[in-house]
């Protein structure tokens, strides 16, 4: 019968490195007063005989808990896995977040919350009692929910709030929904592209409301005015449908259509469809997100792609930031959003867009 390895700990990692417990706890804790050749010196014994820190060793050796707990919307997520509709917020907060935890020792925790519950601050203080967190991230609509954002103003933990640029507790960090919205509208408008139709996300997020704001400004900047031009979705495919109805059943059609997610966006697709409409040659179309289901279609659909693993990312990044006393160099960061051009784009066949 084999013999069980012996397991690897902090004092046989001492040992080789010639150093103290106290240098490889140091290391090991990413602490800042450990030369440069110190932690080259005792991350070479580390790597040579293969330690893993214990996490709940790092946890009694001080302050810090060395887990990160990603808190995402309960209903909009379990009904997007159920319907298996191809979003992959979740996928790309895991990668982004994960990664950077695993750069700093730490680990990310996600846990699923209902914004709208009456308990939902029961659910918030249960998942911090049992997790101990160094930090919270919030992602909408819970960045933008007053109880939530009050609540955990008051538990003295550093939190992340993504896709909100509201001043007051916690730390605000956007994906420039405003910017993105503004340069799909110019791309059209070089085109040639002047009615631009544009179906706005949920009220709920305070990011749809920044979304119809770029899209406003765009138009402004170009003399185009937006009347009859902009419809009220909820992010989900049906309402998309509906707002596409209406603006392709108009006297004055647009000729493109900018969708505030990729749900809205393919029911537009087949709105057009069904009204005999090509895309791109009868109608231009832009979506927001940029999940995977967006280069499948046909045609396949430019999109604006929301940078979510980059964000949780630097999410993760701030919140160590300021575990460790370092106060952020802007109230708000925000990471860009690029346009990813596909083929549902083209000059219409008009070029004065009509």
């Amino acid at each position: 019968m084999a013999r069980r390895r012996q397991a690897v700990t902090i004092k046989h990692v001492a040992a080789d490195a010639g150093v103290s417990l106290q240098t490889v706890s140091r290391v090991i804790n990413n602490e800042a007063n450990v030369s440069p050749e110190m932690k080259l010196r005792v991350q070479a014994s580390i790597d040579k005989l293969g330690y893993v820190p214990s996490i709940a060793a790092q946890r009694m050796s001080g302050s810090r808990s060395y887990l990160i707990l990603a808190i995402n919307d309960r209903d909009r997520t379990i009904a997007d896995w159920r319907a298996r509709l191809g979003a992959d917020w979740v996928d790309q907060m895991l990668l982004g977040g994960m990664l950077k935890c695993a750069e700093h020792g730490y680990r990310l925790v996600f846990e699923l919350v209902d914004t709208h519950s009456d308990h939902v601050e029961r659910a918030l203080l249960g998942a911090i009692a049992a997790l101990q967190p160094d930090g919270i991230i919030l992602t909408p609509p819970h960045s933008d929910n007053p109880q939530i954002v009050r609540f955990l103003g008051g538990q003295n933990i550093p939190f992340v709030r993504i896709g909100s640029k509201q001043n007051g507790v916690g730390i605000s960090l956007s994906m420039d929904d405003e910017g993105a919205a503004r340069a799909a509208c110019r791309h059209l408008f070089d085109l040639g592209h002047r009615r631009i139709g544009f179906i706005a996300g949920s009220s709920e997020y305070e990011l749809s409301q920044w979304r119809i704001d770029g899209w406003k400004a765009a138009m402004s900047e170009f003399g185009v005015s937006c009347e009859g031009l902009l419809e009220q979705g909820d992010f989900s495919y049906d309402s998309g449908e509906m707002a596409a109805r209406r603006l392709l059943q108009r006297a004055e059609r647009p000729s493109a259509i900018i969708a505030s997610n990729d749900q809205m966006a393919l029911a537009t697709l087949e709105v057009a469809r069904e009204q005999g409409l090509k895309v791109p040659k009868d109608l231009s179309l832009i979506s927001f997100d940029n999940t995977p289901i967006v280069r499948f279609t046909q045609p396949p659909l430019t999109a604006i792609d929301q940078p979510i693993a980059e964000t949780a990312s630097l999410a993760v990044e701030l919140i160590i930031a300021a575990k460790k006393g370092e106060s952020a160099s802007s109230p708000l960061s925000t990471i860009r959003a690029p346009l990813v051009e596909r083929c549902s784009v083209c000059a219409p066949a008009d070029r004065f867009g009509g």
